[in-house]
C-alpha cells in the first residue's frame, strides 16, 4: 500500500492528492467569508444560564459554573471554572448579594471581562428581604419601583464596590425580571458582539414572548391555591409569591444553610397548628430531617420546590421547566389542602 492510503471500512481506499491542505483551505474560506465566532459568556446560576443560552442561541453556548445543587453563596470555584472567568468576554451573575462566592475572583480580572449583575438590570422590580418569625402585617415584602432608580450607576458591575444590603436576591423567580434581565442580555451582547447584534434582539423578543405567555397560563393554574397559607425552608420565593398572588407564612430557616435553634422550631410548629397550615416545602440541596420534625402530629405534610433547577438539565428551555415545576408543585400539595 502506498503511504498515501489508509484503511476505510475494512479496504484500503486512496486519499485525493493534496489532501492535507483541506483544513487550511477551510479555514481561510472562513475567514475569508467573515464567519463569526460568538462572545465567550459565562453564567452563575442554571436559571440565569437559561436566560442567557436562549438569548445566544445561533451564536453560541455560555459557560455554566454552578452546577448540581452547589449553593450560591458557598460555592467552591473549581479550575475549571476559573479558566472560564478568565477567559470570558462577559460573565453574568445575579449580584454580590446571591453569589458571594464570586466576588473576589471577578474583583482579580483583568479589565477586559466585563460582569454584568442582572440583579440591577433596568426594569428588575427588587423586593426587600422579610424579617420577623413570620411575615404577615408588616412584615411582608416590600417592593423597590425598580433596581436602577436607587443604584449608583457607576458601581453597578463593580464587584469592588458592592454594596451588600437587604435586598432579596432570589429575582429570577418572577417571569417579568426575568424578561427584563433578558433584554439586558441582549443589549450586553449586541454591545460587544454587533455581528449578531440583530440575532440577539430576535431572540429576545422570541423569549420574552414566551416568559408573558408562561405568566399568564401560571396565573389562570395558581388561583385555585391563593390564599391558603405554606412554610418554605428559606426565603427564596417572595418573587414568585408575589407574582402569582400567594403567601408563605414563615421560613423554617431565617438564614440558608443555617439550623433555625429550639424556639424557633416551637413556633413553627405553633403556626402550623394554628393556622391550619398543611404545606412545608423544603429544597433538593437541605437536608429534609428538621422539616419532617416539625411536622410531625400535624396535618402539614412535605413536598419540594427547587429554585436552583438542580436536577434539571442546563440549556435555554430551563427556565420555563423551572417556573412550571414550581407551580405544579404548589398546586399539587396546596391543591390538597
Amino acid at each position: 500500500m502506498h503511504l498515501d492510503q489508509r484503511w476505510i471500512g475494512g479496504a484500503p481506499r486512496a486519499l485525493p492528492p493534496n489532501s492535507w491542505r483541506w483544513p487550511f483551505v477551510v479555514a481561510f474560506l472562513l475567514m475569508a467569508t467573515g464567519a463569526h465566532a460568538g462572545p465567550r459568556v459565562a453564567v452563575t446560576i442554571k436559571p440565569l444560564h437559561s436566560l442567557v443560552a436562549a438569548v445566544m442561541t445561533g451564536v453560541g453556548k455560555p459557560h455554566l459554573i454552578v452546577r448540581g445543587a452547589g449553593s450560591p453563596h458557598a460555592y467552591a470555584l473549581k479550575p475549571s471554572d476559573a479558566a472560564a472567568l478568565n477567559a470570558a468576554d462577559i460573565v453574568f451573575w445575579v449580584g454580590p448579594e446571591l453569589e458571594t462566592f464570586l466576588i473576589k475572583p471577578l474583583a482579580g480580572l483583568d479589565g477586559k471581562t466585563r460582569a454584568v449583575a442582572l440583579m440591577k438590570a433596568p426594569g428588575v422590580d427588587i423586593l426587600e428581604t422579610r424579617t420577623g418569625l413570620d411575615w404577615s402585617g408588616a412584615d411582608q415584602p416590600r417592593a423597590h419601583a425598580t433596581h436602577a432608580a436607587h443604584n449608583h450607576p457607576a458601581h453597578n458591575d463593580d464587584p469592588a464596590h458592592a454594596h451588600i444590603h437587604g435586598d432579596d436576591p432570589h429575582v429570577w423567580l418572577d417571569p417579568r425580571n426575568a424578561a427584563a434581565m433578558a433584554s439586558a442580555v441582549a443589549g450586553r451582547l449586541a454591545g460587544i458582539d454587533p455581528t449578531n447584534a440583530a440575532l440577539y434582539a430576535e431572540n429576545r423578543d422570541r423569549l420574552v414572548k414566551g416568559l408573558a405567555a408562561l405568566e399568564t397560563r401560571l396565573a389562570e393554574r395558581l388561583a385555585l391555591v391563593r390564599g391558603k397559607p405554606f412554610l418554605v425552608y428559606h426565603d427564596a420565593y417572595a418573587y414568585f409569591e408575589r407574582r402569582f398572588g400567594l403567601q408563605a407564612t414563615a421560613a423554617i430557616s431565617r438564614t440558608e444553610g443555617r439550623a433555625p435553634g429550639a424556639r424557633r422550631v416551637a413556633h413553627l410548629r405553633r403556626l402550623i397548628t394554628e393556622k391550619d397550615i398543611r404545606c412545608v416545602f423544603v429544597e433538593p440541596q437541605f437536608e429534609p430531617r428538621l422539616a419532617r420534625v416539625i411536622i410531625e402530629g400535624t396535618n402539614a405534610r412535605l413536598a419540594e420546590l427547587d429554585p436552583l433547577a438542580a436536577a434539571r438539565p442546563a440549556g435555554p428551555d430551563l427556565y420555563v421547566e423551572l417556573v412550571e415545576a414550581m407551580a405544579g408543585a404548589v398546586l399539587d400539595c396546596l391543591g390538597k389542602a
